[in-house]
């Protein structure tokens, strides 16, 4: 029998003469019975048993209701399941030293194994049914299994085998394991009482799983799911299918929610207060340790044994290949006949397949605990990070309002608080346990590097720790770089938006190559910062590649000269893999200091913000006031969290709503607010408002008058309570203070809807809401937005002119149920007529009726005669209070006073009315700016991202093939940007970088092989480790000749290594020159129908975000990916050649690696765009809450705002944590990848038995697979998203230029042409674009030289694209202007738009000087300047500035009013001397004085030029020589304005009496 169970080398092996427990065979078939026991009990349940099954509580998928001790069942039968592997390779060696085979060697312990991982399979079914019950059949299984091991365990002890006997060891291990999982097992019974209780516990699911939200299942899954990550399947395979969306990613968990870790990180930080000293405030460390230092410990232990099971790679390889020639030749002669005792353990681990199978599984076990590491600290730094936004939002709704405006606390600081020092604190967690995991990977190192190679180990370590601060200097230069650069790229963008915010001019005035120039300029420099950083990162990227090649060359070198020894492959190549592992933390190392000093920074900074003052307690204001926030704290002790939370989840719900107010007919109180000797400051200790005592009576109008800055707004802060008080007292009546309505003078929206913005909280009522609006005349503006109220205004919204949003802040004001409304100033952005609709229907009409009390601060005194009741102020305090009557008898100088500002009221109010009033001009102005966008509305080029490829047949296939597919397009383009040569040198020097990388590894290989000349010494295999140490020069000659070429070839793989990253870097810096030049011109030479389709905003991304992208974030990506690539491909390739045989398993590997990437790509995609969109929300709301306290707080809805900043907190987590899980999820498969791979060739190896150098060299590689697999699917991951940024700019890059040749030459035009401003429109027709109606039709017209002519007509009647026509801005397609006898369609564009002028609707002026916005091409002299000037009579204004001509001009012109800056619009007209002026609605936007000033100037200075006027006001052009009436396009009427006006029905005159 070859294959008999206790062999069949003697007699006596079924012989139980000495009893049946004696004989060794019979006590292994004894251990076999528990095994098959449970087997046979199992299977039927597993497979029968589900189907019936039906009895699960509904929870949703199948999760996870763990019994007792569920974590410690899961490790012990891990341990279980190794020992047994254990047990199994020592069966088996000792059964190839027997005679025959042996089956109960290694039979039971291969059924142990199958049974332990049956148990487990079974218990998890077991758990996920909730049917305890059947966990006997697994106590009885561990019973059985525990007594069988203990009677083996006995008869070895009498047998005397000790410790020093591996089986005596795994025996006895065994033993313990069983014994636990019993222990476990009892335990299970104890707690759930299913079985030998009379009333067995009932439990129920945890509430994160009830709750069907809940989608981030990591912390209710079994252990194997944790580790591996398993319940993402059908989240990342899903992605595949649809997008994932915020739906699907669900809530967090109750115990990762921002409120619940606030709550943690409060309460640690209060604790520290209590202490002796009151005054020292309490350590924000401290309380981060005291909250999350648990998690830390835990992920650094999981780190220590990654990193400490990273060493046995190297180990085993040198076991491996130092054991691969010896283990042949084991001598056969100590095969005895008994083999009771097995073998001893060294000789195990001398046998070469243990010792690959080893391997895999500590690459398993370490990247398992690495990637447990990583997860447990990025869940605590989200963690961190959400209890800190919490904690800083709480403490900005708490600022006392001088902070921020006396600017101790700037929003800019708010906002970094929030964006950057919450994230660098969260970066450093992340990267904290390797502070103290990295030395102690270092030691380690060096020290088994010494055991090793002795002395010159110590070289290449010295080597490597000499570059490492290196390191550190060019990383925290890189930051300094980094800062400079953005500096830059800020101005750039400065500079852009400026362009193209005033595109329109600088075409009309054909000076748009200039102001490039000037944004090309700024960006030469950034690119000079940018090509300082290429530098650095380059260095930063070689001095990575270059350290361990130095350092290998100075060892090897150094051993050959200074041992004796010869080098054998096995510690070649295992010094090899070290030196490979010690690089990665000396790397990091400089990163995690550099990340340790910015939180030490960060968290000064959090403490001093968390120290500033706060707003006085106003408990007075409303009684007792709870916040919300902390609700939890009552209950936080009971030890049961989750009860905490639901009662404050419900409590954080139903914040206060203010109370509807009961009307009654006599009020009894009649002082709503009253003020007593108040002294009240904005944080210094001099008063702002000195005693003051007034009274608000209940149910009026109290108006606050009085100059600009003499305190009104102060006072109504007074009342809130914004404004520190140094003596004195607010009274307000008890019912009064709930909440009150406020509108700031300066309007503060939020980032929401018109209609949001409005109820502001409150619930909707139609009729109400209605009401409001009609009462802030809003409706037609909400008419013009694209989606009336539900469109979003605000800070990202659509921008609103100041007026519209005063008018929603005061409708938000009225619409609230509150019995106080405080206005401040709402009348000053709106016009005259807007004003008194407001008075009379929503101040006197909807709140009187309401009998609300409203105190209104206002500069229109013709309202005063509303008022019940009158606070005169002055300087800080109160000049009279009264009523009018009171005012009018008691202090007649000031009535007096009063009334000649009044008169002065009513002179403008006349001039108002003649004008088109403001808000027309702003509705216009929004109309505008929406028109456009319907055009463009068929397709937005966002939404067009995802190419229209889809066809008619468009089902899942196309459109999952699409997501998953690599832009290979777009990698071109940006490659063929960086050019040619570039592009060449990158491939080349890398390709070649990596050649000689393997050739040093061959030729290491080859040197540690090269036999002694003396091929076999008798005793080689004894000696195998340091071969003979006697032998002679020739061989020691022979030894070093390997030297020179290992030098040789070493040196230029580190020049390479140079080569190859500068390439990478400047092709980078290349590609975004190329790219953003090609961008700014393309779109600075674009139609202006360009503009009029694309949102700004849009375009201003292309130059902000998206350059961002291709400047800084492409290069290293694209280095990392082919870096990683090609060592991946080299390895294979150095395996394959090593061991064919492992081409065959490479396939399988293959398919698997493109499925997980495939899969990988879209959902990180997906993820990745989540986790940006609902970023932008929260940081938004923190910028808004900040600017708008004082309402928020007024209003009272702090409450409100804090739920809203914990959602956004929580979604944006959310989205974080997935795709920080989604990478977990792609490491552990990759690098399980990588361990089948180093598993493969190991097996490959040992199978072939190759030669010992070759195998070192193969092992060696595969070990480094491992590590760069997943950095090739992330890197590929991450240069699709940022390859979208290339395909967005080169989307802009595709548009059409304006035709700038012209069919004339330069040459031909005079020099002086148009010299005499003769205009002729012949049959002219024009459009915006080919594809739209045309809006002039077949216009005829001759202009004399020298006349005044006018343009008028209805809105819409192109009028102005007639003065666009002059300029060949428009499509011109049938018909001509002829200007002086030349048809200026035929003109270079340059040519035609730099002879005339223009002067344009709105003002426009540019960040600068006074000189740059009147002569950018400085071709005039001083003296031509300031004659323009003083022809617009700015002369004077303009002397007195600092600098004269050279005085600054801000952003927009912001520091000259909007008169002012129409005259300078003027004296820019006058400084080009054109024969012809063309003037676009040009009074539209100024008041009287200066619309007196620019008729003169035209009469005066353009006497002899032609004048061409377009009008919006009649009344401007009655004096013109010749009008042109236009209507829908057509030319209705053409003569002078005095006969068109004798005739009664000329559409003219029509106007003129409408005064339209």
């Amino acid at each position: 029998m070859a294959l008999s169970f206790c062999g069949n080398d003697d007699s006596t092996a079924y012989s139980v003469d000495n009893g049946v427990l004696d004989n060794g065979c019979f006590v292994d078939a004894l251990n076999l019975v528990p095994h098959v026991f449970l087997l046979f009990i199992t299977f039927p349940i597993l497979f029968i048993g589900w189907g019936s099954q039906s009895s699960k509580v509904q929870i949703h998928h199948n999760t996870w209701l763990h019994f007792p001790g569920h974590n410690l069942r899961w490790i012990l039968t891990f341990t279980l399941l190794f020992v047994h592997v254990c047990e199994i390779a020592e069966g088996i060696v000792s059964n190839t030293q027997m005679e025959s085979n042996h089956l109960h060697l290694f039979m039971p312990a291969l059924m142990g194994f199958i049974a332990a991982t049956t148990s487990v399979v079974y218990y998890h079914n077991i758990e996920t049914a909730n049917f305890p019950k059947l966990l006997l059949a697994l106590f009885i299984y561990w019973i059985l299994a525990f007594i069988t091991k203990m009677i083996k365990l006995w008869k070895f002890a009498e047998a005397s085998l000790g410790v020093q006997h591996l089986r005596f060891c795994i025996t006895a291990l065994l033993v313990v394991l069983y014994g636990l999982l019993m222990a476990v097992e009892i335990n299970v019974i104890r707690v759930r009482k299913y079985v030998f209780f009379a009333n067995p516990q009932r439990v129920k699911p945890p509430e994160d799983l009830q709750d069907l939200g809940v989608r981030f299942l990591q912390p209710f899954v079994n252990l194997l799911s944790k580790a591996t990550y398993w319940w993402m399947n059908p989240l990342i395979i899903g992605a595949h299918k649809r997008p994932i969306e915020l739906k699907k990613i669900g809530k967090l968990p109750i115990a990762m929610r921002a409120l619940t870790n606030y709550l943690r990180l409060k309460d640690s930080y209060e604790e520290q207060r209590n202490t002796e000293d009151p005054e020292k405030s309490p350590s924000i460390w401290k309380s981060m340790y005291r909250a999350f230092g648990g998690s830390i410990l835990l992920s650094s232990t999981f780190r220590y044994m990654a990193d400490l099971l990273g060493f046995a790679g190297p180990l085993c390889i040198s076991g491996i290949v130092e054991h691969l020639n010896n283990s042949t030749e084991i001598d056969k002669t100590n095969k005895t006949g008994n083999m009771t005792f097995g073998v001893y353990s060294t000789e195990l681990l001398q046998n070469t397949s243990v010792l690959a199978v080893l391997l895999f599984l500590a690459l398993v076990l370490q990247r398992t605990f690495l990637q447990a590491s990583y997860y447990v600290t990025i869940e605590t730094g989200i963690n961190l990070r959400g209890a800190l936004l919490a904690m800083i939002y709480n403490k900005i709704l708490r600022l006392s309002t001088s902070n921020m405006s006396m600017g101790e606390m700037t929003l800019g600081q708010i906002n970094n608080l929030v964006a950057i020092e919450t994230n660098q604190l969260m970066w450093f967690l992340f990267l904290c346990p390797n502070l103290w995991a990295m030395p102690v990977q270092i030691i380690m190192g060096v020290i088994l590097l010494y055991y090793l190679l002795g002395d010159s180990a110590l070289i290449g370590a010295g080597v490597i720790l000499l570059l490492a601060p290196v390191q550190y200097l060019i990383a925290t230069k890189l930051a300094d770089t980094q800062k400079s650069t953005l500096d830059y790229s800020t101005d750039r963008l400065k500079k852009t938006s400026e362009i193209l915010k005033g595109i329109k001019l600088l075409k009309l005035y054909a000076w748009e190559n200039i102001f490039c120039d000037r944004v090309e300029e700024t960006r030469g420099k950034e690119l000079t910062s940018l090509k300082t950083f290429a530098l650095y990162t380059s260095m930063s990227i070689f001095l990575n590649a270059a350290i361990p090649i130095a350092a290998v060359l100075a060892t090897f070198v150094t051993h050959a000269y200074i041992e004796e020894v010869r080098l054998s492959p096995a510690k070649a190549f295992a010094s090899l893999a070290l030196f490979h592992i010690l690089v990665t933390p000396l790397f990091l190392l400089s990163t995690v200091v550099r990340f340790a000093v910015k939180a030490l920074v960060s968290v000064q900074k959090l403490s001093e913000f968390l120290q500033s003052d706060e707003i006085g307690d106003d408990s007075w204001r409303n009684g007792d006031m709870s916040m919300p926030l902390e609700v939890g704290k009552k209950y936080k002790y009971q030890g049961d969290t989750k009860a905490i939370n639901r009662k404050g989840r419900y409590r954080m719900d139903n914040y206060e709503q203010p109370m509807r107010r009961q009307l009654r007919p006599t009020e009894t109180e009649d002082v709503a607010v009253q003020v007593n000797d108040g002294f009240f400051t904005w944080g210094s200790n001099l008063s702002t408002l000195s005693d003051i005592n007034i009274r608000i009576p209940t149910g009026q109008l109290t108006m606050i008058v009085g100059q600009v800055g003499c305190g009104k707004s102060s006072l109504l802060l007074a009342m809130l309570g914004e404004m520190q008080t140094i003596s004195g007292k607010v009274f307000w009546s008890n019912k009064n203070r709930y909440s009150v309505a406020y509108a700031t003078q300066k309007s503060w929206l939020l980032n929401a809807t018109v209609e949001e913005n409005i109820t502001f909280g409150s619930p909707f009522n139609k009729q109400r809401y209605k009401a409001v609006i009609d009462a802030c005349s809003l409706q037609p503006d909400i008419d013009l937005l694209p989606f009336g109220d539900q469109t979003e205004i605000g800070e990202r919204g659509i921008n609103l002119s100041g007026g519209q949003r005063q008018r929603i802040c005061v409708a938000r004001a009225l619409y609230q149920n509150t019995n106080i409304v405080f206005l401040d100033d709402p009348f000053s952005a709106l016009d005259i007529h807007l004003s008194d609709h407001l008075m009379q229907e929503g101040i006197l009409k909807f709140l009187q009726d309401d009998k609300r009390t409203l105190v209104l601060v206002t500069h229109k005194l013709q309202y005063l005669i509303h008022a019940d009741w009158i606070i005169a102020m002055k300087d800080g305090s109160v000049l009279r209070e009264g009523t009018l009557k009171d005012i009018q008898t008691h202090d007649v100088e000031l009535y007096e006073h009063w009334k000649t500002l009044m008169n002065r009221h009513d002179q403008e109010l006349e001039k108002e009315t003649e004008l088109e009033s403001q808000t027309t001009l702003e509705r216009k102005n929004l109309r505008r700016a929406f028109y456009s966008r319907e055009a463009k509305s068929q397709i937005d080029d966002e939404d067009e991202e995802e190419e229209v490829e889809e066809d008619e047949d468009d089902n899942m296939s196309t459109t999952t093939s699409r997501r998953s597919k690599i832009p290979w397009k777009m990698c071109c383009r940006y490659l063929s940007s960086g050019g040619f040569l570039m592009v060449f040198l990158m491939v080349a020097s890398k390709l070649a970088k990596h050649s000689v990388m393997v050739a040093i590894d061959y030729w290491l290989a080859a040197w540690t092989s090269s036999n002694p000349l003396n091929p076999i010494v008798a005793d080689s295999f004894v000696n195998a480790t340091n071969y003979t140490k006697n032998y002679d020069a020739t061989q020691i000659a022979e030894h070093r000749s390997y030297v020179p070429v290992f030098i040789i070839l070493c040196g230029a793989a580190i020049a390479l290594c140079l080569i190859t990253s500068l390439t990478v870097e400047f092709l980078g810096v290349a590609a975004a020159t190329n790219l953003h030049h090609d961008l700014l011109n393309k779109i600075i030479h674009a139609p202006i129908r360009f503009f009029d389709v694309t949102p700004l905003g849009q375009i201003l991304n292309r130059f902000s975000a998206d350059t961002n992208i291709i400047d800084q974030h492409i290069p290293p990506t694209l280095e990392s990916l082919t870096r990683s690539t090609l060592l991946c491909l080299s390895a294979i390739g150095v395996i394959a050649s090593v061991t064919p045989a492992f081409l065959i398993a490479l396939v399988p590997l293959a398919v698997a690696f493109y499925f997980i990437q495939k899969y990988f790509r879209v959902a990180s995609k997906d993820l990745q765009d989540l986790d940006d969109s609902t970023q932008l929300p929260l940081l938004c709301h923190f910028s808004e809450t900040a600017e708008g306290l004082t309402t928020i707080r007024a209003f009272r809805h702090e409450a409100r705002f804090k739920q809203r900043m914990l959602e956004l907190t929580d979604t944006n987590n959310t989205a974080y944590l997935f795709l920080s899980a989604a990478n977990r999820w792609l490491e552990v498969r990759t690098d399980y990848l990588g361990a089948v791979i180093v598993l493969t060739a190991a097996v490959a190896a040992i199978w072939t038995s190759s030669q010992s150098g070759q195998v070192g060299l193969g092992l060696t590689y595969a070990l480094t697979v491992t590590n760069y697999l997943n950095w090739v699917v992330r890197n590929l991951a991450d240069l699709e998203v940022q390859m979208a940024a290339v395909k967005k700019v080169n989307s802009f890059l595709s548009t059409e230029s304006e035709n700038y040749e012209g069919s004339m030459d330069v040459s031909q035009v005079p020099e002086d042409w148009p010299q005499h401003g003769e205009i002729k429109i012949h049959d002219l027709c024009v459009r915006y674009d080919s594809l739209l109606k045309p809006v002039l039709k077949h216009v005829n017209a001759h202009i004399n030289p020298g006349q005044k002519v006018g343009i008028c007509g209805r809105t819409g009647s192109g009028k102005s694209s007639l003065s666009l026509a002059f300029f060949n801005m428009v499509d011109v397609f049938e018909g001509k202007i002829v200007i002086d006898g030349i048809d200026i369609c035929k003109l270079p564009l340059q040519t035609l738009r730099s002879r005339l002028s223009i002067i344009l609707q709105d003002p426009v002026l540019f960040s600068g000087s006074i000189r740059l916005n009147l002569d950018p091409e400085c071709t005039c002299t001083d003296d031509r300047l300031w004659e323009a000037l003083e022809i617009a009579q700015l002369k004077n204004m303009v002397k007195a500035l600092p600098g004269g001509l050279d005085a600054v001009v801000t952003e927009g012109g912001e520091n000259f009013s909007v008169g002012q800056r129409q005259l300078f619009c003027l004296a820019r007209a006058f400084v080009r001397k054109s024969s012809i002026l063309i003037m676009d609605e040009a009074t539209a936007s100024i008041d009287m004085a200066t619309e007196n000033i620019l008729q003169k100037v035209v009469m005066t200075a353009f006497a002899d030029r032609t004048v061409v006027t377009i009008a919006h006001l009649v009344s401007s052009i009655l004096e013109a020589e010749q009008v042109l009436v236009f209507s829908s396009g057509i030319l209705v009427e053409n003569d002078s304005a005095s006969n068109l006006l004798t005739q009664e029905d000329s559409l003219f005159s029509i106007l003129v009496r409408t005064h339209k």
